[in-house]
């Protein structure tokens, strides 16, 4: 079993982080219950203000959770996104054999804002649909974001029919629109009130902002902007070096 260095430069508290990171990822499952921190004490031979600190890290960043009385337990695992190619939330949960549900929060035709007329080079006659979206996996909250669809390329679009399939299905099967490519931009944020309260979080939390603009072709059909929780994704960019030789 491996040891924490004390000769080492890096603080012992932070090599126990990784030590802890690598026995969760390949020995423990979700909800699985840590030692305590008496026993980690043991194990490591480090003070309980390491452990604590180790702890409080892991906790951080999203590897594991307290109960009050009960202990410490594992996270469940982060979804690995891959961003080399075009996804859908639903298409990628269903992949992972998770449950995917999208519970639509609000559904409204609104005038275009000044957002909304920049991103999409309109003017403030165009009307849009906002849809307030929580996506879940199994029943876990994972994503809040509001999507905006152009009223004119969709009329007709009901709240009813969100429910019914995926959005992204809805477009093409009832509009004849797919969805060419798309282009995502994410930013760390700490989550709001309200998100923290629809997402389940503290107040505080690590995420990431979301912004997709999804296309057809040459038009902007979907604008998307939405905060992920950072304990729930991992998000994975493969890049190939083309130069030979």
């Amino acid at each position: 079993m491996e040891q924490v260095d004390k000769d080492a430069e890096k603080a012992k508290y932070l090599q126990l982080v990784d030590i802890l990171i690598e026995k969760i990822e390949k020995n423990l499952s979700e909800d699985d219950r840590l030692e305590s921190e008496r026993e980690l004490c043991d194990l490591y031979e480090v003070s309980r203000t390491t452990v604590r600190q180790a702890m409080g890290e892991l906790e951080k960043r999203g590897y594991i959770y307290k109960v009050k009385g009960k202990g410490t337990f594992i996270s469940s695992k982060r979804v690995k996104q891959h961003l080399d190619s075009f996804y859908s939330f639903t298409n990628e949960m269903r992949k992972l054999g998770k449950t995917p549900k999208s519970e639509i929060l609000g559904f409204e035709i609104i005038e275009a804002t000044k957002i909304l007329k920049e991103k999409f080079n309109c003017n403030e006659d165009n009307l849009f649909y906002k849809i307030t979206r929580l996506r879940k996996a199994d029943d876990v909250p994972m994503i809040h974001e509001i999507t905006y669809l152009p009223f004119e390329m969709f009329e007709n679009l009901t709240k009813k029919l969100l429910k019914e399939m995926p959005m992204y299905e809805v477009l093409k099967k009832k509009y004849s629109v797919v969805v060419k490519f798309a282009e995502e931009y994410f930013e760390p944020v700490l989550t709001e009130k309200i998100e923290s309260l629809y997402l389940k979080i503290p107040q505080g939390s690590p995420s990431l902002n979301i912004e997709r603009f999804a296309y057809d072709g040459n038009r902007l059909i979907e604008y998307t902007v939405g905060v992920a929780r950072g304990d729930k994704f991992k998000y994975v960019v493969r890049l190939q070096n083309n130069e030979r030789g």
